[in-house]
């Protein structure tokens, strides 16, 4: 097998290659490091290469497969972890100069259930710092370009793993998602990314672990492979009492495209009121629903009539930002961006009274997404209302769209990400087209709550008609 073939093979098929013995586990490992190493000059997608560790685990894969021992689901599979999860003597900085020589002593539950099943952390991939913005950048590490066009940002905040990703430089990696930060960089990048339901997969460094709207992902760049990840991370855990008896699935299966749509009813709205698209996405997501509708999915439209939700999501967000960091920020204040110090600042205006205020509209929210649910199996909706942003993209600057400019890129870039935040409804993002700049565009499919298999069985549907996945950067 050609390089070129070997860094765009899925997991899934990695996974009979090592166990039959046609592909050594040092012989990946050492193609997607040295691929690594020599595109992160044009990338800037990793803070850290664990090239020394990586190749010793390669060869204890490669010995037990000799050896006939028994091997786990991700034996000997690179995978990369984005810079907020823990990784047991590995860097994790969260971005941030304060924290650059930190090294946990433990990994996340998601990074040690993957470890235990054989999968090679080969690296950290960037994030802006603590995951605060839909741009990667950080005053530690700089700007992650995107693969698609390096002129473009990668999205954020799980933009080195979106763009490791599209980059073949690994099948899977784990990101992060509080408010589309998983989504936004796989639609900018054209790749896969799922934010699960509230608790199938457990968030171990959650400080709230009741309120919490953050999710620990998956990032690859097909549905089979993101759902062979899921099985792997997914399952109780005694640190997230939202995983505690939540019913076992089988992932991978619901993942595999048999028989057709038909019965399957598809809910659609381009945009909330007074959210305007470019006219690649209302294309591409016209041609995405025509699709679904090809597979014998039955379509029809919702409004978007209350779902204005970023000053809910804000309220929220900022103010547990504010009771996270603000003491280092005070501490520190040169070693943070402007950017990140102003979102914090933002916070100190919201009352203890709003904030409640912003979590009982979240439960209104829920309610409003189950009362769609009662005529829907799924909900489609576009990931972003353009492509890729330019990269010196300011979050408190204008944004773009066919021209015209507005004034909120938070609401204006990724309306219906933040939603399902808060609401926990699993939703991912399927790589759909790409606009008249070839850049990718993303739809977006959002399942029942904690129906995240019949969500991964509609989108490798999807896929598999779209072929999407096909589609790889040019010039690497």
């Amino acid at each position: 097998m050609s390089d070129e073939a070997l860094f765009f093979t899925p997991a899934t098929e990695l996974a009979s290659l090592l166990r039959s013995g046609k592909l050594s586990p040092v012989e990946l490992v050492r193609a997607v490091l040295d691929r690594a190493k020599r595109l992160q000059p044009r990338l800037n997608c990793f803070i850290t290469l664990t090239a020394e560790r990586a190749l010793a685990e390669a060869r204890r894969a490669e010995a037990d497969i000799v050896a006939g021992r028994p091997l786990g689901a991700l034996h000997g599979i690179p995978f990369t972890v984005k810079d907020l999860v823990n990784t047991e003597g590995v860097p994790t900085t969260f971005g941030t100069v304060v924290h650059r020589d930190n090294v946990p002593s433990e990994d996340a539950v998601s990074v040690a259930r993957l470890r235990a099943a054989g999968a090679i952390l080969i690296g950290k991939t960037t994030t802006p710092e603590f995951g605060s913005g839909p741009m990667t950048n950080s005053p530690l590490f700089g700007s992650t370009r995107n693969p698609w066009d390096a002129s473009r940002t990668s999205g954020g905040s799980s933009g080195g793993a979106a763009a490791a990703t599209a980059a073949g430089i690994a099948p899977l990696a784990v990101a992060t998602d509080g408010g589309g930060s998983t989504r936004i960089p796989a639609a900018c990048n054209g790749v896969v990314g799922l934010k699960q339901s509230n608790g199938v997969i457990p968030h171990s460094q959650a400080q709230d672990l009741f309120g919490n709207q953050t999710y620990v992902t998956p990032t690859t760049r097909t549905v089979a492979d993101t759902a062979l990840m899921l099985q792997v991370m997914a399952g109780p855990s005694a640190v997230d009492p939202w995983s505690i008896g939540l019913r076992a699935h089988d992932y991978a299966e619901a993942a595999r495209p048999q028989g057709d749509l038909r019965g399957k009813r598809v809910l659609h709205c381009v945009a909330p009121p007074g959210r305007p698209v470019s006219k690649d996405v209302e294309r591409s997501f016209e041609s995405a629903l025509q699709t679904l509708a090809g597979l014998g999915a039955t379509l029809e439209p919702f409004a978007g009539g209350g779902f204005d939700v970023e000053p809910i999501w804000r309220a929220i967000n900022h103010t547990v930002w504010r009771a996270r960091f603000a003491p280092l920020v005070e501490k520190h204040p040169e070693t943070f961006s402007e950017t990140f110090k102003r979102q914090i600042a933002s916070a100190a205006s919201v009352s203890g009274v709003e904030y409640q205020e912003a979590m009982f509209a979240r439960s209104a929210l829920f309610k409003r997404v189950q009362g769609l649910f009662e005529r829907a199996d799924v909900l489609a909706t576009p990931t972003l209302s353009r492509s890729a942003l330019p990269i010196d993209q300011d979050l408190f600057g204008a944004i773009d769209i066919d021209g015209q400019r507005f004034d909120n890129v938070r609401a204006y870039w990724y309306p219906w990400t933040m939603l399902f935040n808060m609401t926990g409804h699993p939703a991912i993002n399927l790589p759909s087209g790409f606009g008249s700049d070839g850049m990718p565009l993303g739809l977006q499919l959002v399942g029942r709550f904690q129906e995240d298999a019949q969500l991964l069985q509609i989108a490798s549907h999807f896929e598999a008609a779209s072929n999407f996945a096909m589609h790889r950067p040019s010039g690497l």
